[in-house]
């Protein structure tokens, strides 16, 4: 497959941070188990997601939405791209951006990450952040305000996905997200000159390490994290993007008022089975499966 033809198939989120007590101003660099991450760990509040412009233009680029966002008065430290997307850079799920879905949850069965069940949602609400499983969308009386559908899931209420194979050999650059049990947001990347790279069971170990009891896949081999001025310099081209903010204007601020929801999620179904990858699993970060196991 061309380098084209993948660049076609990962959304890129703009995912923004606003530096507060506690948050990270940039990602740290950390060896674990041979492999080289870097992780950002921020509060909620400071999280966005972005696609498309006021005009309803889609912006396929990290200097595109600098450009954009600075222009609409606010202070980006942190890119990353996101969610797996479509040709054209259309979200191949959900999609909400500051309250308004763009794209409506996808359902479908297919071949892919994306469509590895179970697969996920990552979601920025009134309750803060969390990572369900897309059959537990919408949550109840709760506000949204950002999201974003990929997949598959890495954990679940702190299981591992039924169908990651612990000595899988299939070990790519990558990106996650995952959200601890304090309710703060983790973005976790290879590093692209690490010795080695995870297969998605260790990544899915990675987060718990991390006091995360849900994680989720967002992209592979095209994923990019980028700070400070690196933000304007030339990026692949995504779908929609994850920003982080450094300083965050009143109208975008989200007051995130705690509402217990938890009693109208149900828990993922428990597999009678551990199987491993079938020959067709895909590639980490297209909506089509290359030939490795996970």
């Amino acid at each position: 497959m061309s380098t084209a033809t993948m660049i076609l198939k990962a959304t890129l989120l703009l995912l923004t941070l606003s530096f507060v007590g506690g948050v990270n101003a940039a990602p740290e660099k950390k060896v674990v188990n041979g492999v080289t991450y870097h992780i950002l760990k921020t509060q909620a509040s400071a999280v966005r997601v972005i696609w498309k412009d006021r005009n309803g233009k889609p912006m396929r680029t990290f200097p595109e939405v600098a450009q954009y966002l600075k222009g609409e008065g606010v202070s980006v430290s942190t890119l990353l791209n996101g969610g797996i997307f479509e040709p054209g850079g259309i979200p191949s799920g959900l999609l909400i951006q500051d309250e308004k879905e763009l794209r409506p949850v996808n359902r479908k069965d297919g071949k892919g990450n994306f469509f590895l069940k179970p697969n996920g949602i990552f979601l920025i609400s009134s309750e803060g952040a969390s990572i369900i499983s897309t059959e537990e969308y919408p949550p109840k009386n709760v506000r949204l305000y950002q999201a974003v559908q990929s997949g598959p899931l890495l954990l679940r209420h702190g299981k591992t996905h039924p169908r990651f194979n612990a000595p899988s050999e299939s070990r790519l650059h990558r990106n996650e997200v995952g959200v601890s049990k304090s309710g703060k947001v983790i973005f976790a990347m290879t590093d692209f000159h690490s010795a080695k790279f995870p297969n998605l069971y260790e990544f899915a170990e990675l987060f718990r390490s991390l006091g995360c009891e849900d994680a989720l896949f967002l992209d592979g081999d095209i994923s990019q994290m980028k700070s400070g001025d690196e933000i304007t310099k030339q990026s692949n081209n995504f779908g929609s993007i994850n920003h982080l903010l450094s300083a965050q204007p009143d109208r975008l601020h989200h007051r995130l008022e705690r509402v217990d929801h938890s009693s109208n999620w149900p828990a993922i179904r428990e597999p009678t089975s551990q199987p491993e990858f079938p020959s067709h699993v895909l590639s980490p970060h297209h909506a089509t499966m290359d030939h490795r196991s996970r």
